[in-house]
């Protein structure tokens, strides 16, 4: 009898060393993707599900704002130039004119001061110009790296708008488990220790390690996210969703 006790009191502290973890696949590089500009959608080019590649074109919108800005450049660029050339003409005319002593030489600097700060303006407006000419790349809106995408928030025709979530496209090559340990088990993780990590309904095991312990507790149920990062093993099956467990050693 006491070798049956002593063998479930064994067992029983066996058990108690490894202590087990729900949690998730997650990707530690999901971006919202989202215009800089406002405007009406003009193509969609993925679907939900899809993986992409980086740079390729996601969606466009169309021009209207930027068309705008732009003829109001090129009209105050116009503007300024066309001023400029008479105010040069003019000086030119009255430095001859100095010479014969017909015109004042007050005249003259007051033309060369307006002649250089019209120069500076003309300057000014061709940058401003250019400035709004290359806002065009930002209306092709493309992947910022490899991912997939997990939600796809507009359709064409639809208007986009600048900080509003469009596509959100999630990373395969950065995942990690995210799971939650309560305050009294904290004692048993470090940052850097191994676990072991099993996403059951592929039937993947591998060694990860704790990747970062979260300090801020849910109020509610006093526990802490962890994150833990593994391997893949050029897995292509593991995407950020699945239910995953880790065992923790308890020293």
């Amino acid at each position: 009898m006491k070798k049956i006790l002593l063998i479930l009191a064994l067992g029983a502290s066996l058990m108690a060393e490894v202590l087990t973890l729900s949690g998730s696949v997650i990707s530690d590089n999901q971006k919202m993707i989202t215009s800089r500009f406002m405007g009406f959608v003009t193509s969609v080019n993925v679907s939900e599900g899809e993986k992409v590649k980086r740079g390729q074109i996601l969606y466009t919108i169309d021009s209207r704002e930027i068309d705008s800005a732009k003829r109001q450049a090129e009209l105050s660029l116009q503007m300024y130039e066309n001023q400029y050339t008479n105010v040069k003409i003019n000086l030119e005319r009255h430095k001859r004119l100095l010479e014969k002593d017909m015109v004042s030489k007050y005249e003259v600097e007051n033309l060369e001061l307006a002649e250089k700060n019209l120069r500076d303006m003309v300057a000014i407006a061709k940058a401003r110009l250019q400035e709004v000419q290359n806002q065009y790349k930002y209306l092709i809106i493309k992947a910022p790296n490899d991912g997939v995408v997990v939600a796809k928030n507009i359709k064409v025709g639809e208007m986009a708008m600048p900080g509003m979530p469009a596509i959100i496209l999630s990373d395969l090559s950065n995942l990690k488990i995210l799971a939650e340990i309560s305050e009294t088990n904290l004692n048993a993780i470090a940052y850097g220790k191994r676990v072991k990590v099993a996403i059951p309904s592929i039937g993947f095991k591998t060694i990860g390690k704790v990747n970062a312990i979260i300090p801020s507790s849910n109020p509610m149920t006093h526990t802490f996210k962890i994150k833990i990062s593994f391997n893949k093993n050029n897995n292509q099956k593991i995407y950020p969703g699945m239910y995953a467990t880790v065992d923790i050693k308890v020293d």
